[in-house]
């Protein structure tokens, strides 16, 4: 099987991603050393960026990217870099693709505070849009993401979570920027409203997909090849999808119990006992169903559009995202 990779995928916009990329360098730059020095460490970390391919991808499948497209994209990453210097405070993380965290480097008090501009520095770009859809859907996304950890924060610790809820906030948290990240290249394109929904739709089922490929590798994992600690969740009394399953699947006083052991803190021994006891109990066998089933729906939405070398990448991205070790 040949394998797929993030510069095939954005074949097709490589001249528009290089331009995104001065575009979002120029977006982060300041005038205080500080913020240059840790923008400088995140970009030489080189991620995927799959949010702003996507961005591109959607705008070149509905005609031609622009500078407001490379502005969105910007805004996207920025949003995405955030959150993510805000998660590893929360998960109290020293790990990010592989190499030591902002907050491993730079200690808490700083990464809170370089998220925050990072907030800030997004919503005031914001405005260079000059299209109000696009700024409702950026602010209400930047509500959804903080909102969704929250969420998966109090339901997991009140031991309340269920699949529903569960869904609920796997939209909030990771899917609607993906969802965002879509329709903006959409809107930048030209497309009309119809062709927008699609593409949004597509951006929600390939995101609800991602995080739960990557409540898979919470279980499945290993740190050298996923870049960030595996079991993190499960340690951190996080409710993943397998888990959930999980703790359905087992009699009332088992699940009770296997909750109460959440909470506190494991050994190495007890979490590879709930992982084997996930996949005993069908959790990752159901937890991949569900994975195909959101490709799937991910796929459907790309019908309407004509077959080019766009469409082919933004479907393939689906499979890359089933496929992914990382």
């Amino acid at each position: 099987m040949t394998t797929i990779d993030i510069e095939t995928l954005r074949q097709p916009i490589q001249q528009h991603f290089e331009r995104f990329e001065e575009a979002f360098r120029a977006t982060l730059r300041s005038e205080i050393t500080l913020i240059n020095t840790i923008h400088r460490y995140i970009l030489a970390q080189e991620g995927k960026k799959i949010r702003p391919i996507l961005l591109l991808l959607s705008a070149r499948l509905c005609g031609e990217p622009n500078h407001q497209s490379y502005v969105a994209a910007s805004l996207v990453e920025i949003l995405h870099t955030a959150t993510l210097v805000h998660d590893d405070i929360v998960d109290e993380s020293d790990i990010r693709r592989g190499q030591p965290s902002v907050r491993a480097i730079w200690k808490n008090q700083i990464s809170v505070l370089l998220g925050d501009y990072l907030f800030s520095k997004s919503l005031r770009n914001m405005l260079s849009l000059r299209n109000f859809e696009a700024l409702d859907m950026l602010a209400e996304t930047s509500e959804l993401l903080s909102s969704g950890e929250l969420l998966q924060l109090e339901k997991s610790y009140r031991n309340t979570m269920d699949e529903e809820v569960y869904y609920q906030m796997i939209w909030a948290k990771t899917a609607s920027l993906f969802a965002t990240a879509c329709k903006l290249g959409a809107i930048t394109g030209g497309a009309e409203p119809a062709l927008q929904q699609r593409l949004w739709a597509y951006g929600r089922n390939l995101g609800m997909a991602f995080q739960i490929k990557d409540d898979l590798f919470d279980c499945t994992g290993s740190k050298a090849v996923v870049g960030k600690p595996t079991g993190r969740d499960i340690k951190s009394n996080l409710i993943t999808l397998p888990l959930l399953y999980t703790l359905q699947a087992l009699p009332d006083d088992q699940s009770s119990r296997i909750r109460e052991q959440l909470k506190k803190n494991l050994s190495d021994a007890e979490l590879s006992e709930i992982c084997a006891l996930i996949e005993d109990k069908g959790g990752l066998r159901y937890t991949r169903a569900v994975l195909r089933d959101f490709s799937r729906k991910a796929r459907e939405q790309l019908k309407d559009f004509p077959d080019s070398a766009v469409r082919e990448s933004l479907a393939t991205f689906v499979d890359f995202n089933e496929a992914r070790t990382s």
